[in-house]
């Protein structure tokens, strides 16, 4: 069939903003080279004129620098509208890079729910709230334990806070420091077992 009726051509894969924007970028850099080479020539025109006496040589300069100096600007325009054009097609591309991270998060944001909604059907809220109340009264519990352990025994109630401070005053007097601290005083206190 094919040799008969031969082979449909190829298409050719679709131009992307991209490549668009690529190409377009390829442009500007060829006008502003072009447009680097007539300032260039409008430079060595320059420097003959000023050089020429007046007449028809110094006219003829002067017509081929005008000549020059409208492609310039020609190549500037375009320069500028292409760069528009760039700008707008970047602007797109951006736009679109926005929509698609945009669409992502959505996606990433209703998995997350779905997950959770699924975590949250696995709990009940009255068992937590139930574990926090035994929580809250086993901590009572042990509160009171240690406060029950803590109590000191033989201990007068009517001890008076400036005797003992006078006492103790006293002690240090009667001490001799410059004797060695035994290794039971030195030593860092073992850590508190964790309940």
């Amino acid at each position: 069939m094919n040799r008969l009726f031969g082979t449909g051509k190829p298409k050719a894969p679709s131009s992307t903003l991209k490549d668009a924007a690529k190409a377009t970028d390829e442009r500007v850099s060829s006008l502003d080279a072009r447009i680097k080479k007539c300032e260039g020539e409008l430079v060595v025109f320059r420097d003959r004129m000023q050089k020429m006496r007046d007449g028809p040589g110094k006219n003829a300069v002067k017509q081929r620098a005008m000549q020059v100096l409208k492609h310039k600007k020609m190549f500037e325009v375009q320069r500028d509208q292409l760069t528009q054009q760039s700008y707008n097609m970047e602007s797109a591309m951006l736009a679109t890079e926005n929509i698609n991270n945009t669409l992502t998060a959505v996606k990433a944001m209703q998995d997350t729910s779905k997950a959770m909604k699924a975590q949250f059907k696995m709990m009940d809220i009255d068992k937590i709230e139930q574990m926090q109340y035994d929580m809250e009264d086993a901590m009572e519990q042990a509160n009171e334990i240690q406060e029950l352990m803590g109590r000191s025994y033989n201990t007068p109630d009517d001890i008076d806070e400036q005797d003992l401070e006078a006492e103790l005053d006293a002690l240090g007097d009667d001490l001799d420091l410059d004797e060695e601290i035994p290794s039971y005083l030195s030593d860092p206190m073992p850590a508190m077992p964790e309940l």
